[in-house]
């Protein structure tokens, strides 16, 4: 029998997608969670544990192929979990450890992109075997800012800021294909099929949801790496559904 796979987040935006496509290609899941989750399928093992006190790790990586690192935090949240996370790996038989990462971290000035690159770092050193996945934003992250603003007259997004938004389904494909393989270090980055201006993203929502609301370009401080493009990666545009397919999906 296999061993199993060990998906942590498996109950978040990517992670609920990643676990039924691991269990087609015939993989035994196992899922890390810190309370019981809803509508797992029947065939996972849930494991409860903790990934920022560390608590229940060993119990959850004990005997696991592969690890893919789906859970997410900000800033310390985030380093500690992963770090946790690879003490209990090397000391449970060095499996393979995919981490789910943003394309641009190295070049946006942003706090949450910092701590998703500490931890590529931490992995880097670990001596563990490592695969990296980078992809730009997911089509959620764009729906949650337009949708977040539902109470207020119009929809504010920034001036001069592309988005290259990919579906949570093309992600977990790659993700399924890596956990089969060896460890790469870095994979090739991954893109949405299309590059477009926030503004043009909350409009096609605007016109999804037949919303009179206008939607208002907003100078926002603090963003010269977003306006500079540093999440944007127009050579790995490998996405196939687009926001509108996303919206209608």
């Amino acid at each position: 029998m296999k061993n199993p796979i060990l998906v942590t987040g498996g109950t978040g935006r990517l992670g609920r997608v990643l676990v039924p496509r691991l269990l087609s290609a015939g993989h035994p899941v196992r899922v890390l969670s810190r309370r019981p989750p809803v509508d797992m399928p029947s065939s996972v093992a849930v494991r409860r544990g903790d990934l920022l006190t560390g608590e229940g790790l060993s119990a959850a990586v004990e005997d696991v192929a592969t690890i893919v690192h789906c859970a997410t935090g900000f800033g310390r949240t985030e380093i500690d979990g992963t770090r946790h996370l690879v003490a209990a790996a090397k000391k449970a038989g060095r499996p393979h450890l995919i981490y789910m990462s943003i394309v641009g971290i190295d070049r946006v000035e942003l706090s949450y992109y910092r701590s998703k690159l500490a931890c590529e770092y931490l992995l880097a050193d670990s001596g563990l075997p490592v695969t990296i996945q980078r992809a730009t934003q997911f089509h959620d992250l764009i729906l949650m800012m337009c949708t977040s603003q539902r109470w207020v007259p119009a929809i504010l997004m920034p001036t001069r800021v592309r988005f290259q938004p990919i579906d949570t389904g093309d992600v977990a494909e790659r993700l399924t294909e890596l956990a089969a393989g060896p460890p790469t270090g870095r994979a090739p980055d991954m893109g949405g099929p299309e590059i477009r201006t926030a503004v043009d993203l909350a409009r096609a929502y605007a016109r999804h949801r037949s919303l009179r609301r206008p939607v208002v370009p907003v100078p926002l401080p603090g963003l010269r790496g977003l306006r500079a493009g540093g999440n944007l990666t127009p050579d790995h545009a490998v996405g196939r559904i687009t926001f509108e397919q996303f919206l209608a999906s």
